[in-house]
């Protein structure tokens, strides 16, 4: 007859046993779930690259370096140097300054140009804009903030 206290012990060590392969069971089931996330972030990723790669391809114009890293060159206004040759959403921000009435803030440039003005984050990048612009030669800032076309 086998030992009570023998029995006991391994019943013990069984039940130990049984609640590690359930935590393991369900880490394992963590686990492939998150694998499976990123299989689906990394698909997405990869769709929104290849999109962005063909926009860019369209767009035409190609990035310049700045310490190493690309940047879109915004041509300084000169004799012979035309609008075509800036990207064409600085082509829009243009066009969109010079069909106002009047010299325009940047959020009514956004909403000429389809920029949701309503979210900051969609607004800022559009600011640097005609900003950018100005400093180029393009377009005129005023005293108040407003921008217009040069003379």
């Amino acid at each position: 007859m086998l030992d009570p206290e023998l029995l006991e012990r391994i019943t013990e060590c069984r039940a130990e046993l049984d609640e590690c392969e359930e935590q393991l069971a369900k880490q394992l089931a963590e686990v492939r779930a998150e694998r499976d996330e990123l299989a689906v972030a990394e698909r997405v990723l990869e769709r929104i690259a290849g999109q962005l790669a063909e926009e860019r391809a369209v767009a035409g114009p190609m990035p310049g370096q700045v310490a190493g890293r690309a940047a879109m060159l915004i041509p300084h206004r000169e004799p012979g140097v035309e609008e075509d040759s800036l990207p064409w959403d600085y082509q829009r921000v243009i066009a969109a300054v010079r069909q106002a009435a009047g010299p325009v803030m940047a959020r009514e440039v956004g909403e000429v140009v389809g920029v949701d003005v309503g979210v900051r984050a969609k607004l800022e990048p559009l600011r640097s804009k005609p900003v950018r612009l100005v400093d180029r030669g393009w377009l005129r800032k005023l005293p108040d903030g407003r921008f217009t076309t040069r003379l």
